[in-house]
């Protein structure tokens, strides 16, 4: 019975939108002459620039608020992100949501947002939509079959409403009017009451849409841009460290990863260029050029006190092979060569209690200094952005600019890894489309 009203009162919106705006080419023979001049010249009450995650989750929430919305997008499909993200099953949101799960030069401005529309906001969305989705470890959600159904749910509830779409839409110049906004693009001129920019950020420009204009119409309109740079992304190495790596590639283990700000618990992975996996990429939304990263190798055990406990219980049996069963025989191989080259064959009594406890260190301890990242083409967010100060974070509005809307990533606000840079999408959004 519920769903036969959820589908009534979709069915009953779609014919309001029908009947009363003359946009829709399906009943636009019986308007009036004055309604059509209306519509050719392009007039909308929104326009939505972006058709990633953020501009779609806005533009079917205005939409389903009776306005007239046309989305922009420069690339030749919508949700482009949303469909290579999670490894083709789209991470959409975490199971606990808190604004410490986010970075800003503002940590408080998320909060309005999150508590508008929440992480359970949109599963519940997902679940009216029949979306099958299982939890993975540290509360991610993830689609069972495929991230398309992430896509499709939302360009339903943008058909559903009503919401005009453009692809290959390059913007030109976005210009104040007497009517509000005036937009030029390859596609022609459009002028709104409301523009909404959700561009996104310069993460994966193979995409085609990580142009930076939404940070070049924020400096047209006196806002500030903070500093860019390429996050949840992969670290390289050079030098030696690299030759370390390199001959490690595809081996993985958990560790503790840390910079002085902030230390992540997770899986890392040995790669050709340098240092992958959750812990890495988590720890990149803080790392910064020139910083060193200390490498707890092996978090679970206290390897001074097993070493020294081991040398008592079996003093015959050679260090690799007791280090072998507790992290990677390459690994240990590998850092045998670095740390104790003459030990290949020694016997743990064969080693003094200080050099046991050095190699427990170094191991606890390992730090190194990454001589970059992999960069905007592997990254999977941009960090920094329009700064949060100019933005209302009650409604998404820009503060001096009646009628400007940022959202998504093209603002300040970074996520951590686990479906939460989704989340605020959905939620900022979801408050842009709500108060546009």
């Amino acid at each position: 019975m519920l769903w036969f009203h959820y589908v009534t009162r979709q069915f009953q919106k779609s014919f309001v939108f029908l009947v009363f705006y003359p946009s829709f080419s399906l009943i636009s023979e019986g308007l009036d002459d004055n309604s059509m001049t209306s519509v050719k010249k392009g007039f909308f009450d929104v326009l939505v620039l972006g058709g990633g995650a953020a501009g779609l989750m806005a533009a079917a929430t205005a939409a389903k608020r009776g306005k007239r919305v046309l989305l922009l997008e420069v690339s030749n499909k919508l949700g482009k992100k949303i469909l290579m993200s999670g490894g083709g099953r789209c991470n959409f949101t975490n199971l606990e949501v808190t604004a410490e799960h986010f970075i800003s030069n503002n940590p408080h401005f998320v909060k309005s947002a999150l508590a508008q529309y929440s992480n359970w906001d949109f599963i519940s969305l997902v679940a009216r939509h029949n979306v099958e989705y299982h939890e993975k470890a540290h509360g991610q959600l993830f689609c069972t079959n495929s991230a398309k159904d992430i896509l499709a749910l939302l360009q339903m509830e943008c058909d559903t409403a009503g919401v005009e779409v453009r692809l290959l839409c390059d913007v030109r110049k976005l210009e104040v009017s007497s009517e509000g906004y005036r937009l030029n693009t390859s596609l022609g001129t459009f002028q709104s009451t409301s523009v909404i920019v959700a561009t996104g950020g310069l993460s994966i420009p193979t995409l085609g849409g990580a142009t930076g204009l939404g940070y070049r119409l924020a400096e047209q309109f006196g806002m500030q841009v903070n500093p860019t740079d390429a996050s949840l992304v992969p670290m390289t190495l050079s030098g030696k460290w690299h030759e370390f790596v390199s001959t490690l590639a595809g081996v993985a283990l958990p560790v503790l990863a840390s910079v002085p700000a902030r230390g992540f618990s997770e899986s890392m992975l040995f790669t050709h260029r340098g240092l992958s996996g959750p812990a890495i990429l988590q720890l990149s939304n803080y790392w910064r050029l020139g910083d060193k990263v200390e490498i707890n190798l092996l978090p679970s055990e206290d390897l001074t006190a097993m070493l020294v406990q081991q040398k008592v219980d079996k003093p015959t049996v050679q260090l690799n092979n007791i280090l072998s069963t507790v992290l990677p025989k390459s690994l240990v191989v590998s850092l045998q060569e670095l740390w104790w080259p003459k030990g290949k064959q020694k016997a743990l009594h064969e080693f003094k209690d200080d050099e046991l406890l050095e190699i427990a260190n170094s191991i606890h301890h390992w730090q190194l200094t990454p001589s970059g990242t992999e960069g905007y083409r592997t990254a999977e967010v941009t960090r920094g952005g329009v700064d949060v100060s100019a933005v209302s974070s009650k409604t998404m509005e820009v503060v001096k600019q009646p009628g400007l809307f940022f959202i998504g990533e093209v603002l300040d606000v970074t996520g951590h890894l686990g479906g939460f840079n989704f989340q605020w999408a959905w939620s900022s959004g979801f408050v842009a489309g709500s108060n546009c």
